[in-house]
């Protein structure tokens, strides 16, 4: 199989293996006039096996949802066919609208348009707590 290299665009590298469809879903990708391809179970020396995408197209990415899924992702900026910049993320303290709260009883689950705000109150364990209960 052949993957053509990109020449502007992102690379979302050192995806956990499995993860790459929720990205897409996650990050709307569908809905971008580009190519995108998404590269499943590929091999790799550091983790057995990754997930890789890439994105033929700059946009604005949500890092704070790459980071909640797969705080271990590699992102790179690609211009002219070179990488142009690298960014390696972590999970994030806060995460805006990715979750919802199951709480019926929530302000958020009552009134319309008010944001879903998470903390991270557990880095160890990846646990997020609704701001408002």
């Amino acid at each position: 199989m052949k993957i053509d290299s990109i020449k502007n665009g992102i690379v979302l590298d050192h995806i956990q293996a499995g993860k790459s469809m929720e990205i897409y879903k996650y990050l709307g990708l569908d809905k971008l006039d580009c190519s995108v391809a998404i590269i499943k179970n590929a091999v790799s020396n550091k983790m057995g096996k990754k997930d890789i995408i890439k994105i033929a197209d700059n946009f604005d990415l949500n890092l704070d949802v790459l980071g909640y899924i797969d705080p271990d992702i590699t992102v790179c900026y690609i211009r002219d066919g070179k990488i142009v910049k690298k960014e390696h993320l972590e999970l994030p303290e806060r995460i805006t609208n990715i979750l919802r709260c199951k709480n019926p009883r929530c302000i958020t689950s009552e009134e319309r348009g008010i944001d879903q705000v998470f903390k991270l109150t557990d880095r160890e364990n990846r646990i997020y707590r609704c701001i408002y209960c």
